[in-house]
């Protein structure tokens, strides 16, 4: 047993100091990145913020929706090869470069995601997504994906240290997804004891996938538009959000009416409600590790991804950022013991 004494922090401790900047307005802000990827060599023009594989948030609908805004989707893996058939039919090559196909790491995710990539060779991402990226499993079944699909973009996931992040990006990743137990239906911190504060696993795992000319996406932990910015902030070069994109008319899930209110069903992919719809049930060996909410119905997701946008825009305009990609040497992070005022909350 060891203990690190150093400290490690959340969004919810920092806040970005403002600093000069010429910006006249916030409409002069460019959101756009370009990316050109390790191991695949492709080059990648969008806005960097990605919906979760989450069965009520990765959705088709989704997709199209936040590709009009130039946004990703990573698709969840629970859709059959008929109902990517279905979707795809219906769309034009512009949507190959804003989805990503999931896939776990059985043997029979590996037939499933070989047959949607041979029915449909222009998808470009596949996502490879398991809760614990710490297993000499996970890394072998990256070599095995890369092996197959040389010139596909991969991103894999999840873990928190520098080190992993260098040992799936020397495997074959190109992207890796950061993040354990932030998410806002996710209760791993709480079952298990295990973590790492969302922030600080950005800066430090930023530093190590940048060193070796790999990328990260921050999966999880934000709860408004401000923690957005403060990923970007601290060195992602993407952002993938769950819980801020649930409730809308594109998402999965029920629609409840309750006392004359409207909510939709949002639940964490390791909870005992997305294993009994999947898996027919919580296996005997495990526990839930995930939260079963209501979230309140917010009606179209276009709105949300205005609000969203227009506040890392706003961001980039305090710290004197004309582009995202500005945003991370610009920003200067205090410590605080409060982030806003909370009489009217």
């Amino acid at each position: 047993m060891r203990i690190e004494n150093d400290l490690k922090l959340g969004f919810k401790d920092v806040l970005i100091r403002p600093k000069r900047s010429t910006m006249k307005s916030r409409s002069q802000v460019i959101l756009e990145r370009t990316y050109t990827f390790l191991h695949s060599g492709k080059k990648w023009t969008g806005i960097p913020v990605i919906a979760a594989n989450m069965d009520t948030v990765g959705t088709f609908e989704i997709a199209q929706a936040l590709a009009e805004h130039g946004l990703l989707t990573a698709v969840h893996k629970h859709y059959s090869l008929e109902a990517w058939a279905e979707f795809l039919g219906k769309q034009d090559d512009a949507i190959y470069e804003r989805i990503m196909v999931s896939t776990g790491t059985s043997e029979a995710d590996f037939v499933k995601l070989s047959q949607i990539m041979t029915a449909h060779p222009k998808l470009e991402f596949i996502c490879i997504d398991v809760a614990n990226g710490y297993a000499e499993a996970f890394v072998e079944f990256v070599a095995q994906v890369r092996a197959a699909y040389p010139a596909k973009t991969i991103i894999a996931g999840n873990v928190v240290t520098g080190e992993m992040v260098e040992e799936l990006l020397l495997t074959g990743a190109d992207i890796v997804k950061v993040g354990i137990g932030p998410g806002s239906v996710c209760t791993t911190r709480v079952k298990t004891g295990v973590g790492y504060p969302q922030l600080s696993a950005v800066i430090e795992c930023s530093d190590a996938a940048h060193g070796l000319g790999g990328r990260i996406i921050s999966d999880g932990g934000c709860n408004c538009a401000g923690d957005v910015a403060k990923a970007f902030g601290g060195g992602a070069d993407f952002v993938m959000l769950g819980g801020m994109f649930a409730g809308h008319d594109e998402n999965g899930g029920q629609l409840i009416e309750r006392e004359g209110r409207h909510f939709k069903l949002f639940y964490g992919m390791s909870s005992s409600t997305a294993m009994e719809k999947h898996a027919g049930g919580v296996a005997e060996y495990r526990s839930s590790e995930g939260k079963t909410v209501e979230v309140p119905y917010r009606g179209p997701v276009a709105d949300t991804v205005r609000d969203i946008l227009g506040g890392v825009r706003s961001a980039c305009t305090y710290v004197g950022a004309a582009a995202l990609k500005e945003l991370t040497k610009r920003t200067t992070f205090i410590r605080v013991a409060e982030q806003e005022n909370r009489t009217f909350s």
